[in-house]
């Protein structure tokens, strides 16, 4: 009886946690969109005051990096990066963007930025799942919390040998 309840339990806390796997998706694509964009007006700055001295990005770049000044070289790595970072987080929006439901959870977990996802989790608010994704998680937590007491309660009841006598 006590068995039985915990593993009610178990497998509602899993339930509950799967399920705000989605949330957090959401949460953090969310938060990626909007470093993007931040991303891209200051590219978009650097590439316009360039352009005024009829430069592209890269020759930009390569001025400041030439420079004896340790500040504009500093400044031309920071661009480099910055650059770089954009066209990453592009490439993961596109991605979270052509993938269905349960697919974003495999984008989100081998493609995550660590400061977006540090960011998002920081101001994380777990919501009810009001989605098919959200649903089948919360069953699939449940499943495995529940199921995975059941299994340790079964290895702990294993039956007596012939060879061993009960203790009292």
């Amino acid at each position: 009886m006590i068995l039985r309840r915990l593993a009610l339990f178990i497998g509602l806390t899993f339930a509950f946690l799967t399920s705000q796997l989605p949330e957090y998706a959401q949460q953090y694509r969310q938060r990626l969109g909007g470093a993007l964009d931040e991303l891209n007006r200051m590219l978009v700055e650097f590439d316009s005051d360039a352009a005024r001295l009829q430069m592209n990005r890269e020759q930009g770049i390569a001025r400041l990096g030439a420079n004896a000044d340790e500040f504009a070289r500093q400044r031309a790595d920071r661009v480099r990066e910055d650059s770089a970072r954009a066209a990453r987080l592009q490439r993961q929006l596109v991605a979270f963007e052509n993938a269905g439901p349960l697919a974003r959870l495999h984008v989100l977990a081998s493609e995550f930025d660590p400061a977006i996802a540090a960011r998002a989790w920081s101001v994380y608010e777990p919501a009810i799942p009001a989605t098919g994704e959200g649903a089948t998680l919360a069953g699939a937590g449940f499943l495995t919390g529940w199921g995975l007491l059941r299994l340790l309660s079964l290895r702990r009841r294993k039956p007596l040998s012939p060879g061993r006598k009960m203790q009292a």
